[in-house]
This record gives C-alpha cells, structure tokens and sequence, in this order.
C-alpha cells in the first residue's frame, strides 16, 4: 500500500483509554468544588440580602436649660490667722521654778507664765545696788565739797562716772531677771503647756503658744485683674468645712499695695468677728466677695456640658422621623460657650435658649445624630451650692 494513501477507519489510531479516566476525574472534582463553594458561600449571600438591624438606642439621662438668678460673686481660698499670735520661750537658759498658768487659759497683757530660779541673780543684784547707794552718798558729797572748791573738779569727774557706771550695771543685772520670768506679751488665749516646774529649758524652747482669736483675720490672693471689683470694707461671706452649715461674714480690711510680679496676684486681709472662737489659725477657707447686682444665667449640670480644647459641647435631644417614618429622639451635638459656675451648675452664654432638652448624663454612649432613649430615674447632681453629707 502506497504510504500516502489514506488510512480506512478501521486502521485509525484511538485514544489511550487511560486520557478518558483523567478527564472523568477532572469533572468530577470540579462539580464537587462548585457544590462545597455553593454551601459555604450561600449563608454569606444570604446574610448580606438580610437587611442590617444596627444598634439599639442608647439610654440616657436629659436636663432642661432654665434661668436662674445669680449674684455677681468672686471665689476665693484663703487661711484664717490671728490678729496676734506667737508661740511663747524664754530667752535665757535655766531650771523652771514655777508655772502660773494652765493650759487652754486666758490671760491679760503682762501676766505672768513662768519664772526660772533666780537666786543667784537676785543676790548678784543685791551687791551692785549696795555699791551704787555708796556710790550715790559719794557723789552727793563730792558735789557738795565741788561747790566750795574742797576738792579738784578731776576727782568729782571720776566719783560721778563710778556712780553712772554702777547704776548701769545694776539696770543690767535688773534686765536678766526680767528675762527668767516669762509674761504674756498680750491679752489672749493659751494653748498647751510645754513645760513644767523643775524642767531645764534652754534659750528658745517653746513654752506655750498665745493667740488673741477675737477678731480673726482670712488671708488670700486675688489676680490682678479683678483689682477694680473690690475695696476696703466690702463684705463677704466665709464658710470653713469644720461648721458646713454655717456662714461667717467679715470685711476687707486691707488690700496689699503692690503685686506679686512672679503670680500677678495681689494679697488681700478680712477680718472676721470671733467671739465664740469657732474659728482657728491656720483653718483652710473658702469665701465670696459680692461685686455686683444679680443677673439672670441660662444654666445646665455640669455633666451636661463635653469640655474640649477646641470647644465645649452639649447633645442637644431632638425629635426626628426616621426611616420607618415614626418619630424618634436623636442627640446632636451644638457647641456652647460656658460662662461662671455654682456648685454643680454652669452658665450657658450661647448656643443654647431656655427650655432646651440636652443630655445630661450617659455622652459616652451616645453619637452624633444617634437615637436615644431617655431614662431620668436617676438624675445628676445640679445644686448651685452642695452642701458634704454623710449617708
């Protein structure tokens, strides 16, 4: 046969059986992977189709913007201190030989504290007092012979220095028994005693200290630039912790004539009536100097009010229709601008008018434009003077 004649069907080359098998195993895997794809993927589509709930409205407390009357006030902090006060030593060494007073007393300028063993001084003094009367007898009869020219002015000269110089000394050693016995060096009220009979003090141990507590005067500082709100006999009302319920009211007494350069502060002084002494040295105060009329504030809970660097904000609770076309409370945030504060309260200067429902507590769940629920039962503190309680 001619090799280039066509070959019939029967001498035809077929496939390998094996290619077959391959191409079988091929299908089959491929319908399997789509099968797994359909039932892992399905779920997804069908979650995806699902329209999305989203979260529930957040739950919070609301306070309405109201006026309030406020006085035009400064606050301040200070410290209260005595009129005249010192803690009390000696100013020589020696053994206590007597104690005159008792602590927690009172006692008048000039009375006596305590006295230090003085025997030796008093007999020292003794001797000089009797060298200066010889002193003095000589002296008067020397001037006498000086007046008939008996004796040379030379002599006279050197009798009346011996006596100047023996009076001295006898004013000093006076002067060192003064120091052993201890006086009030004003009227006041005593505190505890330190010492007793037959101690030996040295120069400077505190014996006991003496406050005259009646009147009492409040110290503190004002910045400079409220100078022109006060004056010398303004009043103004002090409250300490120790008495929450009570206030105290003094005037300004003095207002320091130079400011602090490094704090431009002023110092300023109060005085307080005291007669039942409830009021103590070195107590921490708080007072309000009024400086003007009352003046009527929009006012919000502190909490109310998100303090940022860039601007204070409030959310302010709206009424909406949402999708569903129902109506809805939703919390946008406006930006405010505070004013002073009382207490628990803060003024609103703008951005707000009164009867304006905002958020009050619960912010930290709320976003801008989100919906809300409101649940008042428990209400922040809004006091514009709190007052510590014990529960």
């Amino acid at each position: 046969m001619n090799r280039y004649e066509p070959q019939s069907a029967l001498t035809q080359v077929r496939p390998p059986k094996k290619r077959w098998v391959w191409l079988w195993a091929a299908l089959v895997a491929v319908l399997a992977l789509a099968a797994l794809g359909g039932t892992i993927y399905a779920p997804i589509y069908a979650f995806k189709a699902r329209p999305f709930a989203g979260q529930p409205p957040a739950v919070v407390s609301t306070a309405s913007a109201t006026f309030e009357e406020w006085m035009s006030l400064i606050e301040v902090v200070g410290s209260l201190k005595p009129v005249r006060g010192a803690d009390l030593s000696v100013e020589v060494a020696g053994i206590v030989a007597e104690v005159d007073f008792d602590s927690g007393g009172d006692v008048d300028t000039g009375a006596e504290l305590i006295k230090l063993r003085d025997t030796d001084d008093v007999a020292k003094l003794h001797t000089l007092e009797a060298a200066r009367d010889l002193a003095q007898t000589n002296f008067n009869r020397d001037e006498a012979q000086l007046a008939r020219q008996l004796i040379a002015k030379a002599q006279f000269d050197v009798t009346a220095a011996n006596l100047k110089s023996l009076q001295a000394q006898v004013a000093e050693q006076q002067a060192v028994i003064a120091k052993k016995t201890l006086r009030a060096p004003f009227a006041g009220h005593l505190g505890i005693r330190a010492v007793n009979a037959g101690q030996y003090v040295a120069p400077g141990t505190p014996i006991v200290t003496l406050q005259a507590l009646d009147p009492i005067y409040l110290d503190f500082f004002l910045p400079q630039q409220v100078l022109e709100q006060i004056k010398v006999g303004q009043e103004l009302a002090v409250k300490v912790d120790t008495y929450p319920q009570t206030t105290f009211t003094g005037r300004i007494a003095t207002i320091d004539p130079k400011v602090d350069p490094a704090t431009r502060n002023v110092a300023v002084r109060a005085t307080l009536p005291n007669r039942d002494r409830k009021l103590l040295p070195g107590m921490f105060a708080t007072a309000d100097i009024t400086t003007g009329k009352a003046q009527r504030l929009l006012t919000l809970p502190q909490t109310a009010i998100i303090f940022n660097p860039y601007g204070n904000m409030v959310y302010l609770v709206t009424d909406e229709t949402g999708p569903d076309g129902k109506s809805r409370l939703v919390a946008k945030q406006t930006v405010v601008q505070t004013g002073e504060r009382r207490g628990d309260q803060i003024a609103i200067l703008s951005g707000l008018k009164e009867g304006d429902r905002v958020v009050s507590a619960g912010q930290m769940k709320v976003q801008n434009g989100a919906a809300i629920t409101i649940n008042n039962a428990i209400q922040p503190s809004n006091d514009p003077d709190p007052q510590p309680h014990e529960k």
